[in-house]
């Protein structure tokens, strides 16, 4: 048998051969080996009039799954360009989950124009899904689905999908429904596939159905398909009743963008809410002023505690030696533990009515750094002091403050990491704000207070 036909590594340039000669039957012929999600990316470089060509020549199957996978700048762009027939068979060939991503992206006056090209039924279900909230269940799932009665065979079954499942978003479970169409069960194909034509379907019915509704937002869905370990879950309404399903590849997209918008707030910078390459540059400044502003506010207050200790280190010059080292060890200890809290808050690890548990464990372990540290700072002044007279004959003092220092104020900014996080979302908000700078911050200026009130314990009445 031979082999399937390989790709060229060169597609975008023999595309743009074809493209310039309009060459729709040399188009067709090399486009008909490439996956729309393995030949998007290789037109990322192409303008929208040679995109507009491309899309008028291919077929309208390869043309509406490219379209599905190109960045949402590059989909407004082209549609501009193409006739209404042309962007309306693209329109009506996305999924009805896909659509409506593209759709809630635009604004309202261009979305309506969108959706006046749509053919009636489409127009009422892209409405229909447009009319729940934002990054909710409604928002992403699909009416693309097959139900059926229990009172058949399981022959009854089969014969259903293969008259109704043409074109589904999935065949992987069909959805067990009464007489009012609530839900009672679902059932995976493969065990109508195994099980003997005659077999009644009730008796592979467990009664188990996990389901979402459609006012769940998008983190309530993604934890469900983790907990059932599902490649789709049905979506029901207040009678639990079927109104459309929510799939896998739907949820891998909120995983990125989930972890995308975390990673970016913990960076001490609000969300981006598109990609860094193509997101307006007055719009990323703004973006990431708001935080920087308000971080640098609060490190003046790093210098009014500095102020405050100025006498201190008027007398004892040695001690603005370690102030870095000091409450830069603080801010550091309670970025890492604002990181893994906030990671663990969003996995579901632990809720809110385990703080008491996540602050013993911070104790012990803020603790256990703060004293590993205390003794590496104590080391390193005590071998230093061997070697030069920089810590004066005092140095042993000096390095018990700073290492007696560094237990405390390690330990203060584990815990104010990790609780951080809890208090803000107790208080509904999204718990990542407390980003990895904003506990630094905090952190450097108590830290100036642990540190100054340590030393002056070890060393009033010597250099104090």
């Amino acid at each position: 048998m031979p082999d399937a036909p390989v790709p060229a590594p060169d597609i975008a340039a023999e595309l743009a051969g074809l493209i310039a000669r309009r060459d729709q039957a040399g188009l067709r012929k090399a486009l008909a080996p490439w996956l729309a999600q393995d030949l998007a990316p290789h037109l990322a470089g192409f303008s929208p009039e040679q995109l507009a060509t491309l899309f008028r020549c291919a077929q309208r199957e390869v043309a509406a799954q490219t379209f599905g996978y190109l960045p949402g700048a590059t989909q407004r762009r082209l549609l501009k360009l193409l006739s209404q027939e042309q962007a309306a068979q693209l329109l009506e060939a996305l999924p009805p989950d896909d659509r409506t991503a593209f759709l809630q992206g635009l604004p309202l006056e261009v979305a309506m124009q969108l959706l006046s090209l749509l053919s009636p039924q489409e127009r009422d279900v892209a409405k229909t899904l447009l009319a729940y909230p934002e990054h909710s269940v409604g928002r992403m799932m699909t009416l693309d689905f097959v139900a059926i009665r229990a009172d058949g065979t399981v022959a009854d079954a089969l014969a259903h999908i293969r008259h109704e499942g043409f074109d589904r978003e999935t065949l992987n479970v069909i959805y067990i429904v009464d007489e009012d169409g609530r839900l009672a069960d679902d059932v995976r194909v493969r065990r109508l596939l195994l099980a003997e034509p005659a077999t009644p379907l009730r008796e592979l019915l467990d009664g188990n159905a996990p389901a979402l509704t459609a006012g769940d937002d998008r983190e309530t869905a993604l934890r469900e398909f983790r907990h059932y370990d599902r490649a789709v879950l049905p979506v029901v309404d207040e009678a639990r009743r079927i109104i459309g399903i929510v799939t896998a590849d739907d949820m891998l997209d909120v995983a990125s963008e989930e972890a995308t918008e975390d990673i970016q707030k913990l960076g001490g910078s609000e969300s981006l809410d598109e990609p860094y390459s193509t997101i307006p540059l007055f719009r990323m400044v703004k973006k990431r002023a708001t935080w920087l502003v308000v971080l640098f506010l609060g490190e003046m207050l790093t210098a009014s505690a500095m102020a405050f200790f100025e006498d201190e280190i008027a007398k004892a010059v040695v001690l603005a030696l370690f102030v870095p080292l000091v409450i830069s060890s603080g801010g550091n200890a309670g970025s890492q533990a604002a990181t893994l809290v906030i990671r663990a808050l969003a996995l579901g690890e632990f809720g809110l009515k385990d703080w008491w548990r996540v602050m013993r464990r911070e104790l012990v372990a803020g603790l256990s750094l703060g004293v590993i540290l205390g003794v590496v700072g104590f080391a390193r002044i005590a071998v230093w002091a061997q070697f030069t007279d920089l810590y004066g004959p005092h140095w042993l003092l000096v390095a018990s403050a700073v290492g007696s220092s560094l237990v405390g104020i390690v330990l203060w900014g584990s815990l104010a990491g990790s609780m951080l996080p809890l208090v803000l979302k107790r208080a509904g908000l999204d718990p990542a704000t407390s980003s990895a700078p904003f506990v630094a911050t905090l952190v450097d200026v108590t830290g100036l207070v642990i540190y100054f009130s340590v030393a002056w314990l070890f060393l009033r009445g010597v250099l104090l």
